[in-house]
């Protein structure tokens, strides 16, 4: 399966609360809007304080899906626009992956 794994980092001026408060509450529900997007989910580190990141988004894509056509749909031109309201975009990481699961429910 083709899944999008982005390492979030939270903007200055915000603390971690407020991020995944936004996050969650604000941002997260767009995302179900994305065309091709078959599921999505967030983690949040269990100690902050001693994480690299903030977060983590992962989004599970639909076989025919990529993430261009993802991000180019209006769905995911708002999801885009409304990162710069808690993300430090520049300080985090995306990575796209295959994920085959090795053993355990899908």
């Amino acid at each position: 399966m083709r899944k999008l794994v982005n390492l979030l980092v939270r903007q200055d001026g915000l603390s971690h609360e407020e991020f995944v408060d936004y996050w969650l509450t604000e941002h997260a529900p767009l995302a179900e809007a994305l065309p091709g997007v078959r599921k999505y989910a967030t983690s949040i580190p269990a100690d902050p304080d001693k994480a690299a990141y903030d977060g983590i988004a992962e989004l599970y894509l639909d076989a025919d899906a990529s993430v261009g056509d993802v991000f180019a749909s209006e769905a995911g031109q708002r999801v885009q626009a409304d990162t710069k309201n808690f993300l430090d975009d520049d300080a985090g990481e995306v990575l796209v992956v295959d994920e085959t699961v090795q053993f355990g429910d899908d």
